[in-house]
């Protein structure tokens, strides 16, 4: 083991980059010895603090740089932490372990791979490929995929192993349903799977160095003394695996610094256990506990609002955000009749700000709860020519083409890898047939060795003579590329003859497809990526670039200089900020989510979720509901989010100025259903004779003959959308519904009960 030596000087000095910290982050950094809480509210400089720490240490000569490990949940994190510290204290930054969990203990896994079975040239398997495995698993076991979903049998795997219930485990103890029975059986042969294929799932590079440690007490010590001063970032979003490797590590030093906000705990659906943060000085004795309150993001009265949201939470650590910044504009709630009403205004409130206020296009952000939320803003932006980025749609390495040449790429390094070897020994098409490719599966799997393994004797094999002859050609091309590869080609010239001797960029040309052209530049922009990672590298490795790729997340796709509006999920804005903010669909059964149909919802968690949304703002927020909102291709009428109950009234108004009308005891004591639903707005029409006032859930007319007006025919006027005519109308009561045609903005379907509608004489 290699060891680390600290320079014989003495300490030096108090530097001076402590001058621009805060008491509290000043005692958070200066803080060395034994463990240690950082509760960082949103805001309050949690990276300032986390990079000034370790610049702190390497500075008082506590450690060296390698002796530094400190891990975030996302590689945008660790790429910025980095720069700060080489900014600090010059190149000995370079030398620190810091990343993503994933990333560092797969590297770990990687120097120690042989000691538990593997080769150090593993692959990563992401969800799909993970899924694939499965759905051929449920097949060999005569389960219709279309009937017993691979994803869920998958989600059931990947939540037993992050809670580190092994196969066996699981099937003596966790079986209590038919589906957890499939699971167990799943579970056992997809572990055989992957280790047969030289691979590991993104749950295996947590699993995998337990396992490891466990087994080898002596390299369990080797890393706790190379890791003297470990910090975890975000550590109310570990789950239990995560808790259990690094309290392994710690646990001869315990010079342990975790930061994180309860508050902001909202991954329970990844395994994220908030109690890892919350029983933190249960597990470390003597451990000191650090509040970092003072928010430098958000105004006055945004702090305000998301205070008194978290404050209705019961779990919680003790702390209060202030701010010294100005209070700031109240929080605007806009009301709409339906989701493209509600994209429509939010479009024009953004083309409003940005003509009077000059915001920018890339200092809007619009946060919903679904990813199938953006689909109407996305329409409505283009209308109005504004451009916007979407996070967390279709990643560019999921897409078919860029996974087909990395499955070629990946068989280079580990040629034992089934799932990349079944998706491209016929593709493009060679001439190898589905019943040769299953008779050769059904040899590996009596013999229990790997496809690859198998294709390398095809001449022993009893299949389709020419089929035979192109799996003989396909293996020689392989064992081609990989010579080159070993041999010192550029990882650029060997994509490039991958893209030639398959035959797959010339099949793209010949079909001349719009689709197939589109397919054909992606390959050419993985090639630039491709070019761009070997750049200033004396040895590139293709391991390592797959690997690099393999733990993109959505948050490293996210560009912000990019001069575009984003649209994301609450849960991807996380750890964003932006001037201006529009949380949409505040919605009971949407945010929160399910909460009046499943009363098992944890509503605390979907309230911290909310408060992740609302501290993402740092000059203006919006909140944005729908009257109603299309839901399996029928309009549903829709109740208002409970959250606009909860916020302080004095910091929200309607756009009008008015302050809106809340109901703190609406959800007691009721069942589901949405026969609560409440109208925010007092409306009130008058024309000539006839007038209409929609001041609640029930309509009220006031005519002089008595007679209902609203039918097929009538001439009407609406305060937003203007003259129109009603051409349809349906439902009876509060439920009566109409169609009207607007001159001026087309077909739109109302509710008359809400709809501040108006007869023209």
């Amino acid at each position: 083991m290699k060891t680390f030596s600290l320079p014989s000087e003495e300490p030096k000095g108090r530097p001076d980059f402590l001058s621009t910290l805060n008491e509290q982050q000043l005692k958070a950094v200066t803080h060395t010895d034994g463990p240690l809480l950082i509760v960082a509210g949103a805001g309050s400089g949690k990276t300032r603090v986390l990079t000034y720490r370790i610049a702190y240490l390497l500075q008082q000569y506590k450690a060296a740089p390698e002796q530094i490990l400190a891990l975030t949940f996302t590689n945008k994190a660790a790429r910025e932490m980095k720069d700060r510290i080489q900014n600090l204290i010059g190149d000995k930054g370079k030398k620190l372990w810091m990343g993503t969990f994933h990333s560092i203990f797969s590297k770990i896994l990687r120097f120690e791979a042989d000691k538990i079975g593997y080769g150090a040239d593993f692959t990563i398997y992401d969800s799909n490929d993970s899924q694939t495995v499965v759905k051929q698993i449920l097949q060999e076991l005569n389960f219709d995929p279309k009937e017993i979903k691979p994803k869920t049998i998958h989600n059931k795997i990947s939540d037993s192993k992050n809670q580190l219930i092994q196969a066996d485990t699981y099937q003596e103890k966790f079986v209590s349903s038919t589906l957890d029975d499939i699971t167990a059986r799943v579970y056992k042969i997809y572990n055989k799977r992957l280790k047969q294929s030289n691979s590991m799932d993104f749950d295996d590079l947590l699993v995998k160095p337990i396992e490891l440690f466990q087994e080898h007490p002596d390299i369990l010590e080797k890393y706790q003394d190379r890791f003297k001063y470990i910090l975890i970032d975000e550590y109310q979003d570990t789950n239990h695996a995560q808790y259990k490797v690094t309290k392994m590590l710690a646990d001869k030093y315990r010079n342990i610094c975790v930061v994180g906000d309860d508050a902001q705990s909202i991954y329970s659906f990844r395994g994220a256990d908030i109690s890892n943060i919350l029983n933190f000085k249960e597990d470390y004795e003597n451990a000191t506990q650090v509040p970092l309150e003072q928010n430098y993001r958000s105004t006055k009265a945004i702090l305000q609002c998301a205070d008194s949201i978290i404050k209705q939470n019961t779990k919680q650590l003790d702390k209060t955000l202030w701010t010294e910044q100005n209070y700031g504009e109240r929080i605007t709630v806009l009301e709409n009749f339906d989701e493209r009403d509600e994209a429509n205004r939010v479009a024009s409130h953004i083309q409003n700000l940005k003509m009077q206020q000059g915001y920018k296009n890339n200092e809007f952000a619009i946060l919903y709860r679904t990813n199938y939320q953006s689909r109407v803003f996305e329409e409505a932006l283009r209308r109005k020519d504004l451009t916007y980025q979407l996070v967390g749609g279709l990643s560019f390495y999921q897409r078919k083409e860029i996974k087909d040449v990395l499955a070629y790429l990946t068989l280079l390094v580990n040629p034992h890898d089934e799932t990349n070897l079944l998706r491209i020994i016929n593709e493009p098409s060679r001439g190898i047939g589905n019943k040769s490719i299953q008779d050769i599966l059904k040899q590996a799997r009596s013999e229990g060795r790997s496809m690859w393994s198998i294709i390398q004797h095809v001449e022993e094999l009893d299949v389709y003579k020419p089929a035979k002859a192109r799996v003989r050609e396909f293996v020689n091309m392989i064992d081609r590329l990989r010579d080159n590869l070993e041999n010192g080609e550029s990882l650029v010239n060997v994509t490039k003859s991958i893209l030639e001797q398959s035959g797959y960029m010339k099949a793209l040309v010949e079909e001349n497809s719009h689709e197939s052209m589109m397919r054909r530049d992606n390959i050419i922009e993985l090639q630039n990526a491709i070019s761009y990672y070997s750049k200033g590298k004396a040895k590139p490795s293709l391991s390592a670039f797959l690997q690099e790729i393999s733990l993109i997340t959505d948050a490293d796709k996210f560009d912000e200089d990019k001069p575009a509006i984003t649209l994301m999920t609450v849960h991807a804005s996380k750890g964003l900020e932006f001037p201006v903010v529009f949380i949409v669909g505040l919605e009971e059964n949407l945010f929160p989510m399910g909460a009046r149909d499943n009363f098992d919802v944890d509503i605390e968690e979907e309230r911290r979720l909310f408060y992740v949304a609302i501290t993402r703002a740092e000059q203006r927020l919006y909140f944005s509901h729908c009257r109603s909102r299309f839901k399996f291709g029928e309009e549903t009428r829709q109740a208002r989010s409970r959250f606009l109950d909860e916020v302080d009234a004095g910091v929200v108004q309607t756009e009008t100025g008015a302050t809106i009308t809340q109901k703190k005891d609406r959800f007691e004591n009721r069942s589901s259903g949405n026969s609560d639903y409440e109208v925010d707005y007092d409306w009130k029409q008058s024309h000539t004779k006839k007038t209409y006032k929609s001041p609640s859930a029930t309509i009220q007319y006031d005519y002089e003959d008595g007679e209902d007006p609203f039918q097929v025919g009538t001439k009407v006027i609406h305060n937003k959308f203007g003259p129109g005519k009603i051409i349809s109308r349906s439902g009876l009561g509060t439920d009566a519904k109409v169609v009207v045609f607007f001159k001026n903005r087309g077909q739109k379907k109302l509710m008359l009960r809400a709809a501040p509608l108006q007869v023209i004489d």
